[in-house]
């Protein structure tokens, strides 16, 4: 017997939902600034898959499935990137010195 590989998929993403979910509340503030750092870098790798799924395919034909969700892709994550970065600037100021007037 042979398991369907959209449930093999399907449950692999379940699984991981609940692993970052963990992960991602169990850390300490000193270690958010690293970890974001961490994350932009992941993200970046993701932008570089998702432009080669938005670009599969025929030329003649770029509303297919994997075009829409690699553009979709390339979105969330240039959203997370740019987001890692506001917060990572705005916690860093926070521990820079203000100067006296």
């Amino acid at each position: 017997m042979e398991i369907d590989p959209f449930i093999f998929r399907l449950s692999i993403f379940i699984l991981s939902i609940f692993v970052g979910y963990y992960v991602v509340w169990s850390v300490t503030p000193s270690l958010h600034t690293p970890l974001m750092s961490v994350t932009n870098a992941i993200s970046s790798v993701i932008i570089v898959g998702a432009i080669i799924a938005a670009l599969a395919g025929a030329s003649d034909t770029i509303f297919e499935t994997s075009n829409i969700f690699g553009f979709l892709a390339i979105l969330l994550a240039a959203v997370n990137i740019f987001g890692g970065f506001l917060v990572t600037q705005r916690m860093l100021q926070m521990y820079k010195k203000k100067k006296n007037k």
